[in-house]
């Protein structure tokens, strides 16, 4: 199973405006730069973020994005959800009515399992557990 460059690129771009929140709003352009992200294809994912009010956003000279909830509120799951639908490793598990071997098919338990474990861990991941990840990193480059 893998993540798309939307879910990918779009949790670097939360995390990066997380990290430059404090500067108050920031410009797309200068994630997209930070990032090494397209503008175009950076201001295609920041949009389901705005409608589904994670983050804000302010047109004119002073404009830009910022958070609209704080980087604790944030948990991946529901970024990952947003950007990238569900995790689900196979179709069966979140419609088991597609299936007519669904409540007897070992494979879908462990499918099923599978998408538990995912969901448990980006459940209790936040936004600021990558930024204090990040810090952690950037932290031990510097002391080495």
């Amino acid at each position: 199973m893998k993540l798309s460059t939307k879910t990918r690129y779009g949790t670097r771009a939360l995390l990066d405006l997380a990290i430059n929140q404090e500067k108050g709003p920031v410009q797309l352009k200068d994630i997209a730069q930070r990032q090494s992200i397209s503008l175009t294809y950076l201001e295609h994912l920041v949009t389901p973020l705005i409608n589904a009010g994670i983050v804000r956003s302010a047109r004119g000279r002073k404009g830009g994005i910022w958070l609209a909830k704080s980087p604790q509120e944030i948990r991946l799951d529901e970024v990952i959800l947003l950007l990238e639908g569900s995790n689900a490793p196979v179709e069966c598990v979140d419609r088991p009515d597609i299936c007519p071997r669904s409540g007897s098919c070992v494979t879908r338990d462990i499918w099923t399992e599978m998408k538990k474990a995912l969901d448990d861990v980006l459940a209790a991941t936040t936004l600021q557990d990558l930024m204090d990840r990040q810090n952690a990193g950037t932290q031990a480059v510097a002391r080495s």
